[in-house]
């Protein structure tokens, strides 16, 4: 047998296939060594107070063990504790500890904190420069991403494609922000022309929790984006931001609709039945308010979404606020019209 295919059992010397992490004669952990490097890492890494790089060990530690192992389960209970406490909940808490939110916003409540919010991702996609370059450093990324950029640009021009590109770069950035934050591996970002772009998750996502997290947060950062295009287009009076701002409002809510594998979808699986009757509100009202056609699809998704019993208990009153919001907010901006200032 090819020996890049083969393991030793390091307790019975048993020869095993790789990619097995028990052995099937003595019932050892093949990577028993490396478990426990890396648990006596996580657990240095949490007494010194850096809860992130020991989850980020944890993690890690998951990928040795085999799922339906007694262990398995013991490590995946302390990676949803650390998951909990370095939420991104968490660590606004602490940046609005050191910056106070002006009293303007304060007044505005939710809306002005989770306004406030943009600013510190905006700031991390600006000065974090290798999160943001992490996918065009990647030739994977890089090709598809030029691949698509030529594809709008012959349907569009040169510069609505590259703003339409970047737009969904920055969404995709946002996934990327969220998933760092929780201590998760990931793929660079692949575009799809025509489709949008996808990242690879190389762990599973554990809870409800984690994956509205991961799932809102492009979103988020995608709604970013279309306020700073149409900005530019108040400033420099060139249309084609306040088009890219305009489609990448639509594509953001889009993504919104409440069906897994989209954004919107992981959001409202974290939500319980009371929590998606209020966002369906939000949505039937926000569709009064401006007729776009694309909230029906929204309303109806809700519904048949809050009919049905959640399977979980790991609901989010945040996943709400923030997916109420970029109803709100990305209905609104989807509406506003591609004038001269």
């Amino acid at each position: 047998m090819n020996n890049n295919f083969v393991k030793v059992c390091p307790q019975c010397q048993t020869q095993i296939a790789c990619g097995i992490l028990s052995c099937p004669a003595c019932n050892s952990l093949i990577f028993s060594q490396q478990i426990k490097t890396l648990a006596a890492e996580a657990k240095q890494c949490i007494e010194e107070g850096n809860s992130l790089e020991g989850l980020i060990r944890w993690r890690k530690v998951l990928e040795f063990l085999p799922p339906s192992s007694q262990q398995y389960r013991l490590v995946e209970r302390k990676v949803e504790d650390l998951s909990k406490k370095v939420d991104t909940r968490d660590l606004e808490k602490a940046e609005f500890k050191k910056q106070k939110i002006p009293p303007g916003l304060l007044g505005l409540g939710v809306v002005g904190v989770f306004l406030w919010k943009f600013k510190f991702l905006l700031v991390m996609l600006l000065t974090k420069g290798k999160l943001l370059l992490l996918g065009l450093t990647k030739a994977q990324t890089f090709f598809s991403m030029f691949l698509t950029f030529g594809i709008y640009w012959t349907v569009w021009g040169w510069k609505f494609a590259l703003g339409l590109v970047l737009s969904i770069y920055v969404h995709e950035m946002g996934h990327v922000v969220a998933l760092k934050k929780l201590g998760m591996p990931l793929s660079a970002p692949v575009f799809i022309p025509g489709v949008g772009a996808y990242i690879r998750l190389k762990q599973t996502v554990l809870t409800p929790r984690e994956d509205a997290r991961i799932g809102l947060a492009g979103p988020i950062a995608g709604l970013v984006a279309a306020l700073f295009c149409y900005s530019a287009f108040y400033v420099t009076g060139w249309h084609s931001w306040a088009a890219i701002a305009k489609v990448g409002a639509w594509i953001n809510l889009f993504n919104l609709l409440p069906f897994i594998p989209l954004d919107g979808g992981r959001g409202f699986h974290v939500l319980n039945q009371k929590q998606k009757w209020i966002a369906v509100c939000v949505v039937a009202a926000m569709w009064l308010a401006t007729k776009e056609g694309l909230l029906i699809l929204l309303f109806l998704g809700g519904i048949f979404s809050a009919l049905k019993k959640p399977k979980h208990t790991d609901f989010d009153q945040r996943a709400l606020i923030e997916y109420c919001l970029l109803v709100i907010l990305l209905s609104i901006l989807s509406q506003l019209p591609v004038i001269t200032p």
